[in-house]
């Protein structure tokens, strides 16, 4: 007769004992770590590993800190992406690492609903000391949350229901948010979506027609738009501001790719006088690159109209918001920024690549523009004048328009060990979002980088021979 094995004992906080099965993290990667472009063409996106292996970004990379990651052969590579603006502080932050130990070996009794931890009214009082006119503070966990939480909380506060938005604008994937996403290559497919409306970036008169009709209740935008790094004009925020309020309508700052120092200033819109938006979204960065965590800021007396009452107290919320690991690395992220003052690095650092760049827009001519703020900057690509490249130039364009830049992308990779991204579908520009912390000697390989390249491109080297693989592939996929 035989019997059963008994259960595995529990310590005071559930963790099997005396088993010998314990959870080895260490032991899982070295022994199943090679097998990670496999997993994810298997068990997730497959197109993923398949676009990687295609353009040669199928890389291994084994650690990080900083502005830097390492491959499995010990290559130093410089992070100018910060993934997509997470890694704002870089990656593995050691004032943001040590509060999460902290906040991990203090036991705290999180998310218990029932009460209200200091964590959160910490964070939530410092982000407001950056933001003197709002008031309130709602956390949840990515950018397309707190873009949904303003969304939400605009039309409840209006009694309004369409929300406009700028062309070419990107507010997050979620069905909310992806009603206010100006690129219809996002869109396809997922409708019916809210009925909300697209307008002009900088386009005054065409806010005022839409505000006439009286059902608007708030415009959403990027002061500085992620795809293709398009500004907001001189005056525009501002101006809009006014003509909303004049129709009772609220700004919305999206905020969470250029807030917290990414353009020199706090928020991208304190860039111009008297911008006070209503509801700003922030993210990313907010995280330390450790934990999702997003805030949406907004004025008191819209808070307390969407919380009107204690049968409303929870109509709006998430259930990791506000979690002790997210709230700790939120007050580190900020707590460096401050004692490191990283905005006005980002701004020096910033000054120096721009600068830089726009020196080569003369020595050039398939480089047409380099634009943006702070360390959120676009190059972009144009037509040659000389029929050679102009020749070369038609043939990628015919094929599919963006294939430049993602030429420019791939050997600053494979040859230089820069990673970089190209800032849009069918867009001739690339976007440098790296992170704060990098120096001169990071962006002073940039530009050197750079300029071979563009000698390379303008020389008819070896990136016209890849140009021609990437012709081939764009019409296969046709």
């Amino acid at each position: 007769m035989t019997t059963a094995e008994p259960a595995p004992r529990q310590t005071a906080r559930g963790q099997e004992a005396d088993t010998g099965k314990e959870f080895d993290l260490a032991g899982l990667l070295a022994e199943r770590g090679g097998e990670r472009y496999d997993l994810h063409g298997r068990y997730m996106n497959h197109q993923l590993p398949r676009m990687l292996h295609t353009i040669g970004f199928d890389k291994v990379y084994e650690r990080a800190e900083g502005a830097h990651f390492w491959d499995a052969d010990g290559n130093d590579h410089l992070d100018m992406l910060a993934g997509f603006g997470v890694m704002g502080l870089g990656r593995h932050h050691p004032v943001v690492r040590k509060a999460l130990h902290d906040v991990l070996d203090a036991g705290l009794a999180d998310l218990t609903r029932f009460d209200c931890p200091p964590l959160p009214g910490l964070l939530a009082e410092k982000l407001l000391s950056h933001s003197p006119h709002l008031d309130r503070v709602f956390f949840g966990n990515s950018g397309t949350e707190a873009v949904e939480t303003a969304l939400k909380f605009a039309r409840y506060a209006t009694g309004r229901r369409r929300v406009l938005y700028c062309d070419h604008a990107f507010h997050g994937l979620t069905t909310g948010s992806l009603s206010v996403n100006g690129e219809d290559g996002f869109r396809e497919g997922f409708a019916p979506l809210l009925p909300d409306t697209a307008i002009p970036l900088g386009d005054l008169e065409a806010l005022a027609r839409e505000l006439k009709k009286g059902d608007v209740a708030a415009l959403i935008v990027e002061p500085i738009q992620g795809k293709g790094v398009h500004e907001a004009p001189p005056g525009y925020l501002r101006a809009a501001q006014e003509l909303l309020h004049r129709h009772k309508a609220l700004l919305i700052a999206d905020e969470v790719q250029t807030g917290l120092g990414r353009t020199g200033d706090f928020y991208a819109y304190q860039h111009e006088d008297g911008v006070e938006p209503d509801l700003v979204c922030v993210a990313k960065s907010l995280s330390g690159g450790y934990v999702p965590v997003s805030a949406t800021l907004g004025k008191d007396w819209i808070f307390k109209k969407v919380y009107s009452s204690m049968d409303r107290v929870l109509v709006h919320s998430a259930s990791f918001g506000a979690n002790a690991q997210a709230m700790a690395a939120g007050l580190a992220v900020l707590h460096a920024m401050e004692n490191e003052q990283i905005v006005a690095h980002a701004r020096a650092m910033g000054e120096r690549l721009k600068s830089g760049l726009q020196a080569l827009t003369e020595r050039y001519e398939l480089l047409s523009e380099v634009r943006g703020r702070g360390l959120m900057i676009g190059i972009e690509f144009g037509r040659p004048k000389s029929l050679k490249l102009r020749s070369r130039w038609a043939m990628l364009q015919a094929a599919r328009k963006g294939l430049f830049a993602q030429m420019v992308v791939v050997p600053l990779l494979q040859r230089h060990r820069i990673l970089t991204q190209v800032s849009g579908d069918h867009l001739e520009v690339i976007k440098l979002i790296p992170p704060l912390v990098v120096d001169e000697a990071d962006v002073d390989r940039f530009l050197e980088a750079f300029t071979s390249v563009m000698d390379d491109a303008h020389e008819g080297g070896l990136m016209w021979d890849f140009g021609k693989t990437l012709v081939k592939q764009a019409v296969a996929a046709r």
